[in-house]
């Protein structure tokens, strides 16, 4: 039987720190409350509307989709602070499919054309976009009800009179509401019963929703304050979701408005198919009858540009992927990818490509992949198969600072309303929940950041929940147990984790549609203010591969190492003269493998990082497939394959295949299961499996169920034992080497396009280490901690690394010339060697402008040659003091000045003057005239600069040291010292005891339940830096010590907490 009360303003986390309840969550409230029917309307945005419609559909519970609108007082563009932020609500709802594409224009424009403080529409746009929509007039915050409510009654019915002129009279309800404890708001609804019936307009009975059970009130009232601050209005009132029993309570002196809401309800039907792929508009291009023709052009085309023979096995295997390709419809898709990828070539835009895409031949050949599959054995069925449901997916990896020229190609080929990047929500996770939880509820950060530091880390793809925790860690149990605030931090944090708290925009997706994307979805810019527009649907809403509206999604990942390649490979073709194709280096370098053998692999991709380097060592590579497998294998679960590989590739006579017929795809790896590959073409050669079971498997796996990890055991060793003939035994087998892949087993296809970048950039530090490392630490520029750890890599290579120079840095990090220490600058014969400069743009306080400035004047007229050549030649207005105190700080003007930087810091008015004089816009009416040069500035010889000195202003103006480190002034301490941060850090022993000299970088105190003051500090040595711990008594002994720049010995125990160790401190002494 149909309910006869329908919810049909209801708001969902999507109404950002609003409301509470998530889309299922509602979905199964009115399932369980008997109603057949439910309206999502979330407060000026669309986020949720498709993930309802699924889940409703998915319930059989008719889905109405809406939005609670914000109303500009006046028009949509007025944006006076005085008048324009008194706006009201407006619901609507889409009766129809032109309807819910109305709503989609209207959210739209209300965020690209109406934000001021709140996305609004006006009653223009309504005017214009209010076909098959049907307007509820809010009981609170309506354009009625606060006319009311000011007591202007006269004005209330002319503004219900101008909304019915809009809607049409059948279709705009007044809606009327039951919160006896909201001040005034039962008279305020008298008034709006009266008025309905004097203008003759259908009345709506609604309950305004926020959260599900009048019990969750506290947690959505706490939710709003994390958002907004403060107690908000009506936090005693209800607005959980009622019954139609409690709805028929409230409303008995008005049943035609129960009733009426049957009837919106009943009128309300919107329909379309998801989940169905749409391809932009490509046309064929000239010469050709259609896109399977073309992309088969392509493709033969492409056997020369790679340099293959046009052998059978290559023809074979073209026809056979052409056949799939064609056949289910995705020539264009093929030729939209090959497209954009031809634009990146033609623009020197480095790309690569992630996923199983590497899979294709065809893709090898249009310039789509990079690496040969025949060559790695990379299964084309592993991308696609027939009988794989879903248009496949070619994820394209950017060199990041290129990747806006990709988007921006793609909206001049598309056009500017057919492209956007995707939106993604940021959700409460449960560390931040519990902080934010606690800073509501009135309690200190530190109580907060206490239970917080409790809670494990995720993993990827399995983030931490609240409950996990709990039952993970003891004393957080312990805390919970034990502490009644903890209680309630936990008990609040535990009902809003998960909701989403914004939308930003998604790292690589952009859609393309075939029509104007507000008829596909709602579009909003970006709100950090990039001025990129976002959709409001997730990629699980707006692309075929999740159930969405079936817009196609490219990948565009921004990749800082490919922007690193390409920026050392420009470096070498400048500093060299040696042009370098680096998609075609060879893939047999000696000096590479010996590099990586030696475990020297910072800044190298994905093979950097303490565990990866201690497990090169050992295996000491010697082809790409070695590399490749390593990129698979180090990574929870197959890391525990890693030291069989690395046994069997150094001793063949414990290569072992558990079956023959595993020895055509295990090879590579020595018999060893390596890759997701190896599992799926086991479960197809040995289990009898299809591509799409196999495939089905696969993503089981991935989810780590019990319930269906067991279910495929049971099939899979079944499919073994009847399909393969293994027995029993050999079957078990077989899965136990299966399983450790459940969530993390790489793709055979992503490691050799992933590999083969990994070998890029090591082959690029092996033979060119200095263009290399400048690429990184230019790519890195900002980042200290990562500053300073490829500063000390180049140290060990052999590689100075200089502070920055007026005549020599440009804006980035710049490959020089430097004398060995042995051969100072100036004497005949020299040797000359590679080095690294600090760019201009790298100095604190120092803008870009003055350093093109710099660089410009010097590429046009030549190097400065004295002080006060510099200065009379560089004529921007930004050479102040701050910023020429800055040059002077970090070296840039040694080489200038032989009086030093303290003189140059005492003379600096001097300077400033001579500057100002020298650089006149009128030099005849200066001191020095029109003909004549201005005299050589002389500054008086200063105080020599200390080297703490130096040290202390290359930390402030550079963000490290640059000509030295503070504890080299200790050398005969640090001699001594067994061990470095470095060292601890790479292998954490817990409780282990340690001296260590220190340097102190950042202090913290903070007060004890007790009331005492204990210090949390950051230690650093000469090879990295590491937190600290000071407790109440030692920093009640030593407390004038613990200070940032003091260089101390410090005794302490190691203690690791999710992974990241840091210091007990016990004893310390100055050095």
């Amino acid at each position: 039987m149909a309910s006869r009360f329908i919810h049909l303003h209801i708001h969902s986390h999507y109404s950002f720190l609003q409301a509470l309840p998530k889309i299922d969550e509602l979905v199964e409230k009115a399932k369980k409350e008997g109603m057949d029917a439910l309206a999502l309307t979330d407060t000026g945005n669309m986020h949720g509307a498709i993930e309802f419609y699924k889940a409703a559909k998915k319930a059989n519970v008719k889905p109405i989709l809406g939005v609670d609108a914000y109303l500009a007082p006046r028009s949509r563009h007025d944006r006076d602070q005085n008048m324009d932020t008194k706006r009201s609500h407006i619901v609507l709802l889409a009766e129809n499919n032109e309807g819910y594409k109305n709503l989609l224009a209207l959210v739209t424009k209300s965020w690209t054309e109406g934000f001021f403080e709140r996305p609004r529409i006006d009653k223009e746009l309504l005017r214009k976009y209010g076909h098959g929509i049907i307007a509820l007039l809010p009981s609170f915050a309506g354009d009625i009800a606060q006319l009311l409510r000011a007591g202007d009654a006269n004005g209330a019915a002319a503004s219900l009179a101008e909304f019915k002129d809009i809607f049409g009279a059948e279709n705009v309800f007044l809606e009327i509401t039951h919160h006896p404890r909201v001040e005034g708001h039962e008279a305020l609804m008298k008034k709006i019963i009266a008025l309905a019936r004097q203008s003759g307009t259908p009345l709506v009975a609604q309950h305004d929703v926020y959260y599900l059970k009048p019990d969750d009130r506290e947690a959505t009232e706490i939710m709003r304050r994390i958002g907004h601050g403060g107690r908000g209005k009506n936090e005693d009132e209800d607005f959980s979701f009622i019954s139609e029993k409690t709805a028929e309570k409230f409303f008995t002196d008005t049943p035609e408005a129960i009733d009426n809401s049957r009837k919106i309800a009943d009128r309300c039907n919107v329909s379309f198919e998801l989940g169905k792929w749409t391809f932009p508009i490509v046309p064929v291009s000239p010469g050709f009858k259609n896109h399977d023709e073309e992309l088969r052009a392509k493709a033969y085309a492409g056997i020369a540009m790679r340099r293959l023979e046009q052998s059978k096995e290559v023809i074979d295997r073209i026809e056979y992927e052409l056949k799939i390709i064609i056949g289910k419809g995705f020539a264009v898709y093929y030729l939209i990818v090959a497209d954009l990828l031809a634009f990146a070539r033609r623009a020197c835009i480095l790309t690569t490509t992630r996923g199983s895409a590497a899979g294709s031949l065809v893709a090898y050949l249009t310039g789509i992949t990079n690496v040969d599959p025949l060559f790695y054995k990379l299964p084309f069925e592993r991308f696609l198969n027939p009988e794989r449901p879903k248009a496949p997916d070619i994820d394209m990896d950017i060199a990041d600072n290129r990747r806006d020229e990709m988007i921006a190609y793609t909206k001049q080929k598309y056009g500017e309303d057919h492209v956007a990047q995707i939106g993604t929500f940021g959700a409460m996770m449960a560390r931040a929940a519990v902080r934010d939880v606690a800073r509501a509820l009135g309690h200190s950060y530190n109580t907060g950041d206490r239970i917080a530091k409790l809670i494990p880390m995720g993993s990827q793809g399995f983030p931490m929940t609240i409950d996990k925790a709990l039952e993970l860690e003891p004393d957080l149990k312990a805390l919970y147990d034990e502490d009644d605030d903890t209680r309630e931090i936990i008990d609040l944090a535990k009902r809003i984790e998960g909701c989403v708290r914004h939308v930003g925009v998604h790292a690589a997706g952009v859609v393309v549609s075939p029509t104007p994307l507000i008829e596909w979805a709602p579009v909003q810019p970006d709100p950090k203010g990039t001025g990129k527009l976002i959709t409001q649907y997730d990629m699980y809403s707006i692309t075929d591969e999740y159930g969405g509206v079936g817009l196609l999604k490219f990948d565009f990942l921004g990749i800082k190492n490919l922007a690193i390649l390409a920026d050392a490979v420009v470096r070498v073709q400048e500093t060299r003269d040696i042009t370098i194709d680096i998609e075609n280096v060879p893939i047999d370098d000696a000096k590479t493998y010996e590099m990586l053998a030696r475990g020297e692999t910072e800044g190298t991709f994905q093979l950097n990082g303490s565990g990866m380097t201690r497990w090169l060592k050992e295996l000491r590579p010697t082809t790409i497939h070695d590399i490749n497998a390593m990129v698979a294998l180090y990574r929870p679960g197959p890391m525990e394959t890693i030291p069989s590989y690395i046994e069997r590739k150094h001793n063949a006579k414990l290569i072992r295949y558990l079956d023959p017929r595993m020895k055509e795809y295990l090879d590579f790896s020595y018999g060893i299961l390596v890759y997701q590959d190896d599992v799926l073409l086991t479960a197809i050669k040995l289990g009898g499996y299809s591509w799409l079971e196999s495939d089905q498997l696969r993503k089981a796996m991935g989810k780590k169920i019990p319930a269906v990890m067991k279910a495929e055991k049971q099939k899979l060793t079944m499919g073994f034992m009847r399909y393969g003939k293994l027995s029993k035994q050999l079957a078990e087998k077989l899965w136990e080497l299966i399983e450790p892949f459940a969530a993390y087993g790489f793709g055979k296809a992503h490691a050799a396009s992933y590999g083969k970048v990994a070998y890029q950039t090591s082959y690029m530090k092996a033979n060119y280490p200095v263009e290399y490392l400048a690429a990184v630490l230019t790519a890195d520029s900002g980042d200290t901690e990562q500053i300073a750890v490829f500063v000390a890599e180049a140290k060990r290579m052999g590689i100075n690394v200089l502070p920055p120079d007026a005549n020599e840095s440009g804006t980035a990090f710049t490959v020089v010339h430097a004398a060995t220490p042995r051969t100072p600058l100036g004497n005949q014969g020299e040797s000359l060697v590679n080095a690294i400069r600090f760019g201009l743009s790298s100095i604190k306080n120092f803008g870009d402008g003055i350093s093109e400035t710099i660089i410009n004047e010097r590429k046009e007229r030549g190097p400065f040659k004295t002080l006060s050549d510099f200065l009379a030649r560089v004529g921007s207005k930004n050479l102040n003091r701050k910023s020429l105190e800055s040059l002077i700080k970090c070296g840039a003007l040694d080489s200038l000045c032989a009086s030093g930087r303290t003189s140059m810091i005492e003379n600096i008015e001097t300077m400033l003057a001579f500057h100002k004089e020298a650089t006149a816009i009128a030099p005849q009416d200066t001191l020095f005239g029109t003909l004549m040069a201005p005299p050589p500035l002389v500054l008086p010889e200063g105080k020599p600069t200390t080297l703490l000195d130096k040290l202390m202003w290359e930390k402030e103006l550079l963000g490290i040291y640059v000509s030295g480190h503070p504890l080299d002034a200790h050398e005969t301490i640090t001699k001594k010292a067994h061990l470095s941060i470095a060292k601890v850090k790479t292998e954490p022993q817990p409780g282990m005891l340690l001296i260590l000299p220190v340097l102190v970088t950042e202090a913290r105190a903070i007060l004890t339940k007790s009331g005492e003051k204990m210090a949390f500090i950051k230690i650093e040595d000469k090879t990295d830096s590491l937190e600290a711990v000071v407790f109440p008594k030692l920093l009640k002994q030593h407390a004038s010590l613990i200070v940032p720049g003091a260089c101390l010995l410090v005794k302490g125990k190691v203690s690791v907490r999710n992974g990241e160790p840091s210091l007990a401190i016990e004893e310390l002494k100055p050095l």
